[in-house]
């Protein structure tokens, strides 16, 4: 044997991408990292207020949708109402979100952000989305619709019609 080969035993080399050559999980590792450095800036900015991630989830689509329902966003974050309640109370109490009854049916708990509560949605988001224009500016044009018809395909075929009720499919082209 040449005196500069090295003998690599396949358990000294990250053995489940090899193990599990059918699964993505090169991409699924490459996620994982990429998640976790796209919220590292906001959770550190919601820790701040004494938030966490829910906080964010329901700023983000208060923010996104103005005057949703409580039952719309149950259905959106897919989480218990008792889990709600608690997140909402405390983002009503500090100021972020305010809560109106429905013109029409005043059962309905409409949610607005307030002005406060739309700074801090500015705040949180600029950071990622720095991350996401950097990232995308180092790649070909054409990536951001890649990119956004992957996460598509991610979502759930039932969420589907939902992403678009968002607006979050608007700039996918059909082609």
């Amino acid at each position: 044997m040449p005196a500069n080969t090295i003998n690599v035993n396949k358990a000294d080399i990250n053995s489940a991408i090899y193990d599990f050559p059918e699964m993505p999980i090169d991409i699924m590792g490459l996620f994982f990292f990429a998640y976790r450095d796209f919220v590292r800036d906001a959770d550190a900015l919601l820790e701040k207020q004494g938030f966490g991630r829910a906080h964010h989830r329901v700023i983000y689509f208060v923010n996104l949708r103005p005057g949703m329902t409580v039952a719309d966003l149950l259905d959106i974050l897919r989480i218990t109402k008792q889990s709600l309640a608690r997140v909402l109370r405390q983002l009503i109490d500090s100021g972020y979100v305010t809560q109106r009854h429905g013109e029409t049916d005043r059962r309905q708990r409409l949610l607005y952000p307030t002005e406060k509560g739309r700074e801090f949605f500015e705040t949180l988001s600029a950071s990622q989305a720095k991350r996401i224009e950097t990232a995308l500016a180092a790649l070909p044009d054409e990536t951001r619709q890649c990119v956004a018809r992957f996460f598509v395909e991610m979502t759930e075929q039932t969420d589907r019609t939902l992403l678009g009720q968002l607006r979050l499919t608007d700039r996918i082209s059909e082609d």
